[in-house]
């Protein structure tokens, strides 16, 4: 890996001057194809208003195989190598790592020397996981001080418990399982960590063999899925705590941590209560010495009549709001929530974390509603609101409609058709679509996450206080 005297320019040691770094003119996105016939790709799309090509697919890279399916992704390095105790302050921003999460193949693409037209340039093979760290299935990937963090889903034989490993930031080799004490943690999904706190969070979906096929619904009506928080001590890599959110939640996913260090909080989306379908957002917070956490925000099911609904919902006469993703803007200010059931998107204040403002909301897609973009308002589309990710600035936001393979059709059994659209923020409050951004996604594959040229919102972590 080329490294420099200086830091990389897109890594910054707050979020104050991050979010003053200039806009993305494109950015990444991994795309899976469902029936794993042909290969999954990295694209590059045009977000820059002024190009000629905006909304637009600029270039594809493909995997090694199919059979990956390519869902969650980050950098090899980011603004956390700007941390005192960072022991490669000056690598840059330049490969993507790319896990399969069904193949637990781990693609490498180097985005140098064009960055439209990333390369792909190593493949950690499965067995090496399995062989030196232990696990499979990987998920999410983050950049810390010390190396590549992944999260993977299952044990080296797709069973559990699941975990973290790490990967070598310049080799990419696999240099083993992060914890050295996982206390009573068994499921696994998502994590992040509060660096100014010296604490690693982690949330939990369940074992490949309980997701590899779909949400199963003896377990989901049985609680049998994740539901729990685990908080870890980042340097001595020990458990510390676990809350349990109580048998009617279930699914406790994505880790949203205030991005200012001096701040101990966070938030995250529980998909599903037993109760009422609803979907609620939880702050977690420091108090007298232990984490805890609180439901500040309730999104509640929808009305829908039976025969409009996919099988796995027509008893409950109701579609649920599934909110399977959520994103936290740089200044610690917005919350965005994706409602991929209803098709809301939704955008809260959170300056005071522990009572969230509703302060603007969309609608596209969704089981029932169908809803248009304003680009075509005579065409419903299915789906709906999925993978969010904010710019650094927080005025634009860029979602997909995708959420998992098995689980896209038990939701939306006539199939869905990807896309991918952008919105505009305004700094006081509220949101828009960009009705010039609408991109229909390419079939066979269908879009998952994004990454922004430079960095986004929830691909970088701060050790300096803003």
């Amino acid at each position: 890996m080329a490294t420099s005297l200086r830091p990389d320019p897109t890594f910054y040691p707050n979020p104050r001057l991050a979010a003053k770094a200039p806009p993305e003119t494109f950015a990444y996105v991994v795309a899976f194809d469902p029936n794993r016939a042909v290969p999954d790709r990295l694209a590059v799309v045009d977000v820059d208003p002024a190009s000629p090509s905006y909304g637009r697919i600029l270039h594809e890279s493909e995997a090694s195989a199919v059979g990956d399916e390519f869902h969650h992704f980050g950098w090899n390095a980011c603004s956390s190598h700007l941390c005192p105790n960072a022991p490669h302050p000056h690598v840059e921003r330049r490969y993507l790592v790319v896990p399969g999460l069904r193949s637990s193949r781990i693609h490498v693409f180097d985005t140098k020397p064009d960055p439209r037209k990333p390369r792909l340039v190593h493949v950690v093979q499965p067995e090496e996981i399995a062989e030196r760290a232990g696990y499979s299935r990987p998920h999410t990937v983050h950049c810390g001080p010390e190396g590549i963090y992944v999260s993977a889903l299952g044990d080296g034989d797709g069973k559990g418990p699941g975990g973290v490993f790490l990967l070598d930031p310049e080799s990419f080799a696999v240099l083993g399982r992060w914890e050295l004490d996982r206390g009573p943690q068994y499921f696994a999904y998502d994590f992040w960590w509060h660096l100014g706190h010296d604490t690693l969070v982690t949330s939990e979906w369940g074992t490949p063999d309980m997701v590899e096929n779909g949400l199963v619904p003896e377990l989901v009506l049985g609680a049998k899925y994740g539901r729990r928080l685990h908080f870890f001590d980042l340097h001595k890599r020990r458990h510390l705590q676990e809350i349990d959110f109580g048998e009617k939640y279930q699914l406790v996913f994505e880790l949203r941590p205030a991005h200012d260090p001096t701040k101990a909080y966070g938030f995250v989306n529980c998909v599903l209560s037993l109760e009422d379908l609803s979907s609620s957002i939880w702050l977690w917070f420091r108090e007298n010495g232990k984490w805890a956490v609180e439901k500040v925000a309730t999104i509640p099911a929808e009305p829908a009549d039976p025969d409009l609904l996919p099988p796995v919902l027509k008893p409950f006469k109701a579609v649920p709001p599934l909110v399977t993703d959520i994103d936290l803007s740089v200044d610690d200010r917005f919350l965005y929530v994706s409602c991929w059931g209803t098709g809301q998107f939704l955008q809260y204040d959170v300056s005071d974390p522990r009572r969230p403002k509703l302060t603007g909301e969309l609608r596209i897609g969704g089981i029932v509603s169908r809803a248009p973009h304003p680009s075509a308002p005579d065409r419903p589309l299915n789906g709906g609101p999925q993978m969010v990710e904010v710019s650094r600035d927080g005025r634009r936001i860029y979602f997909t409609n995708s959420l998992y393979g098995a689980v896209d059709p038990q939701f939306y059994p006539d199939g869905i058709e990807g896309w991918m659209v952008k919105v505009e923020a305004d700094p006081a409050g509220g949101m828009r679509f960009d009705p010039r951004f609408f991109l229909a996604w390419p079939g066979p594959h269908r879009p998952h996450q994004i990454r922004l040229e430079g960095g986004d919102a929830s691909s970088d972590s701060y050790c300096y206080p803003s």
